[in-house]
């Protein structure tokens, strides 16, 4: 059996799904790499709401695939932007989410970090924005879980230079109870972080996010680095106190910042590792023995799906991440928060199908199949 893909010049060709999936099995506690997946979250596709309303999730789905992904050996970043935090998702299905999350982690016995923000203000002085942070971290605090301390636009458009970013993040780490990850958003995640650190000049910001850092290096558990920019989180990491971690959100470079070089790699916080989950976490075990180049063989072959998720605009990821755990199985629809199923044209669904299946991501390859043939029957795709 064949189906009929459009491309992206809206011509139909045809393509030969395959009929087995690629075998990975839960194994062994992953032991080189401290590993983690973003994780989205699932809409209830019967909840009567608009694009504006607070967001209607559907809690067993939502929980049931955070088990998914600790079943594989990898951490939960929970509520992060993977989650529609901040496009869909607001501060109180947030916090609902965190609390939910953490206690499943709890008796589940998997790891879990939450993401801390700004986002139950739109916009605030700098007290403001400190209250704020605070207010999040507590809770993710009183829930069990590690702290995530995320961008925020409040504090983007608060802040006059790198000054009030060191007062702020200075304030927040002296009240943490515990070591946090800090996250370096780019911009090209969410354009309203455009000059983050103070500096539109991403070496001068470098250097006020690494004074940071310095001044509290027993509160700094990581970083997180989401600039996709290869070369710059190497030079990054090779700077960073004796101690602290290294996480790439490099959806574009992984495998090779992963796998690292002579003088350090770095550990992993990513939102392609929601789709990827079993097949990265496999690849890392290989990497626990030793063997690079077989780590390399399992996860290269899937950047090409990666940097399609990925493409600009590149925040709407989460809709090409949220379509393949339907096609997999994982959800019984593509419904999404804030209705973000819309953000993305036949042809990108499409050609995610094509790669995904063909690197065997689908548990269930006919059932992926049927899911994409009703897809493209609803947009006037005929056999």
């Amino acid at each position: 059996m064949t189906v009929r893909l459009p491309d992206e010049h809206g011509r139909l060709r045809t393509y030969e799904p395959r009929t087995e999936p690629l075998a990975v099995t839960p194994g062994a506690p992953l032991t080189s790499r401290t590993v983690f997946s973003a994780a989205h979250v699932v809409a209830d596709p019967y909840a009567d709401t608009t694009p504006d309303s607070p967001a209607a999730v559907d809690w067993d789905a939502t929980l049931a695939f955070r088990r998914h992904l600790w079943s594989h050996g990898l951490g939960v970043a929970e509520a992060m932007d993977t989650a529609q935090r901040g496009m869909g998702l607001d501060w109180a299905g947030a916090a609902e989410l965190i609390r939910r999350s953490a206690a499943e982690a709890k008796a589940a016995g998997g790891r879990i970090a939450c993401g801390v923000g700004t986002d139950q203000i739109a916009s605030g002085t700098l007290a403001e924005v400190r209250a704020a942070y605070e207010e999040q971290l507590a809770l993710v605090e009183e829930s069990g879980a590690q702290a995530i301390v995320m961008a925020s636009r409040a504090l983007a458009a608060a802040a006059r230079g790198p000054e009030d970013y060191l007062e702020v993040y200075g304030h927040l780490l002296r009240q943490a109870g515990e070591p946090v990850i800090l996250h370096w958003l780019g911009p090209m995640f969410d354009p309203a972080l455009e000059g983050y650190w103070g500096s539109a000049d991403l070496d001068a910001a470098t250097e006020t996010f690494l004074e940071v850092i310095a001044a509290h290096p027993d509160k700094v558990d990581g970083i997180k680095v989401s600039l996709l920019d290869a070369r710059r989180e190497v030079d990054l990491r090779r700077r960073l106190p004796q101690g602290v971690r290294c996480y790439t959100g490099d959806d574009f470079h992984y495998p090779e910042l992963i796998a690292g070089d002579d003088q350090g790699f770095s550990h992993a916080l990513l939102g392609i590792f929601d789709p990827l989950g079993p097949l990265a976490a496999e690849a890392v075990r290989v990497l626990d023995t030793g063997n690079t180049e077989g780590f390399r063989a399992l996860l290269d072959p899937t950047v090409e799906l990666s940097r399609h998720l990925f493409q600009a605009p590149t925040r709407f990821y989460k809709t090409g991440v949220v379509f393949l755990a339907w096609l997999a199985g994982h959800q019984s629809h593509f419904t999404m928060v804030g209705g973000l199923q819309s953000a993305r044209s036949l042809p990108h669904f499409a050609r995610a199908y094509e790669l995904a299946d063909g690197l065997g991501l689908f548990p269930d390859p006919k059932l992926a199949e049927e899911r994409m043939r009703t897809l493209l029957h609803l947009y006037g795709v005929t056999p």
